[in-house]
Formats: C-alpha cells, sequence, structure tokens
C-alpha cells in the first residue's frame, strides 16, 4: 500500500495525468510535442517531467538536443483509467 500511495502522490496533478494519457497513446514524445498538445509553458513541463522522472514514472532518451519521453511502467496507464471512469471526466 505504501507503494500504491507513493505513485498516488506523484501523479496527483492534472498536468502530470495529462502527461500520463499523451504518453498511453504514444510510445514516446518530446518536450515540445507535450507541451504543443497541454498548452503548457515550458518551465513548468519541464519541472513536472524531471520530478516524474525522478519517481520513476518516466523513461528519458536524449537524441541531441531532443529529450524523448516514455511510460517507464505501463501499469500506471491502469490507475489513469480508474480516475477516469470515477472522476466523471
Amino acid at each position: 500500500m505504501d507503494e500504491a500511495a507513493y505513485m498516488l502522490k506523484a501523479i496527483s496533478n492534472g498536468t502530470r495525468l495529462c502527461v500520463i494519457s499523451l504518453l498511453s497513446k504514444a510510445d514516446e514524445l518530446n518536450v515540445s510535442q507535450i507541451g504543443e498538445q497541454l498548452q503548457c509553458e515550458q518551465s513548468l513541463l519541464s519541472h513536472h517531467l524531471t520530478d516524474m522522472r525522478a519517481k520513476g514514472i518516466l523513461n528519458c532518451r536524449r537524441e541531441g538536443k531532443n529529450c524523448f519521453y516514455s511510460l517507464k511502467n505501463k501499469k500506471i496507464v491502469q490507475i489513469l483509467h480508474c480516475v477516469e471512469s470515477c472522476a466523471c471526466v
């Protein structure tokens, strides 16, 4: 239960849930692609992505100047589906 609580805390933000949703539909996206789709400021998005990576939610792959993000554990998508079905989204 402690691990579940930690994971729920780590994603308990609308922007983070949107990032997970985007990455559940794509294998990987770079910061610009995520930012365009979320219409989010680069600095705020970078903060969320860095924190999610540090907490083991995201993988990051560098290619030149670009960072490509993907979901580290696909089970997080199940949590997202539960939230969507219960929250009248």
